[in-house]
């Protein structure tokens, strides 16, 4: 493999009988970026990260991660990686600072002052039982686990689930810390919000295929706007639903909103045929909107 790039697959399915979770995926992540995942749940992410994990096997295709076979040498792999599975399950009678002593003795030692001080980060309490805990405060043992061998890659499914705003701040501070060292962040999420405060790039999948490979900033430019129009009397959706590049209108007596990719004076043009426009606002759309864009075009596509 090329040594500029951290995970690679190549034509990765996964089939279950008739059922078709992944299909053909060939993704090349490099060092030093945060790929973000993106998809709704059922998506195929998971079965991508089990893949990745040689959890499971695949149907077809291969993958590697830092130029180790997924599958071969899935045991040399997990020296180099910190993993948050969707489903973090944990022995609930052990503390979180026991769970942590166990995960670093599978791992060989780690270094405890390193422990602490991403406890302290993360505003965590290592010594009540993991079964006492709230779903973000495992969560957060689940996170120093992953953090804490200073892996080169860290997959993470679903990682900010449960916790609170001043605590995915401080995660997200530590993935960019992460980055800057030359690490490498594998990031599966449908909270679109997390992904484009720290991704580079963004990969969305639909039904088992991947559907868009983009950079965030490149998302961005594809020149969707969010518009709003203000008339002195009541307009008709119609007008506006005929116009290239409208997406959903929606018209509430004198006001019209929409998504709009189109041009300006197309829209502007038959805007003023039939009322008087008394104002205008447009503003960029976020990543919110633009993922759900590429979702709709998708499901108008023929299978």
């Amino acid at each position: 493999m090329n040594d500029q790039i951290a995970i690679r697959t190549e034509g990765l399915t996964k089939h279950y009988g008739s059922v078709e979770a992944l299909n053909d995926l060939d993704i090349d992540i490099r060092p030093g970026e945060i790929f973000g995942f993106l998809g709704p749940n059922g998506a195929g992410k998971t079965t991508t990260i089990r893949t990745l994990l040689d959890e499971i096997h695949p149907t077809a295709g291969r993958a590697e991660i830092l130029g180790l076979d997924t599958h071969q040498q899935s045991v040399e792999i997990r020296r180099h990686i910190g993993y948050v599975p969707g489903d973090l399950a944990m022995y609930p009678r052990l503390t979180g600072r026991d769970t942590l002593t166990f995960f670093a003795n599978l791992r060989g030692g780690v270094d405890w002052g390193y422990v602490d001080e991403l406890a302290d980060r993360l505003d965590a309490d290592l010594s009540k039982k993991v079964g006492d805990l709230s779903s973000g405060n495992r969560q957060k043992v689940g996170l120093i686990q992953a953090f804490m061998n200073k892996p080169e890659v860290l997959i993470m499914d679903e990682p900010s689930a449960g916790l609170d705003p001043l605590v995915q701040r401080e995660f997200q501070s530590m993935l960019r810390e992460e980055i800057a060292k030359g690490g490498t962040v594998f990031l599966s999420s449908h909270t679109l919000s997390e992904v484009q405060r720290v991704a580079d790039r963004v990969g969305i999948i639909r039904h088992g295929r991947l559907i868009a490979v983009e950079g965030v900033a490149g998302l961005r430019a594809k020149g969707i706007r969010r518009v709003d129009l203000y008339f002195d009397e009541p307009v008709d959706t119609s007008v506006f639903e005929a116009v290239t590049g409208t997406r959903d209108v929606i018209v509430q007596n004198h006001h019209v909103s929409m998504s709009f990719d189109g041009r300006m004076d197309e829209l502007l043009a038959a805007a003023t045929q039939h009322a008087t426009l008394v104002d205008i606002n447009t503003q960029e759309a976020d990543l919110e909107e633009i993922f759900l864009t590429y979702y709709r075009d998708e499901a108008e596509v023929p299978a």
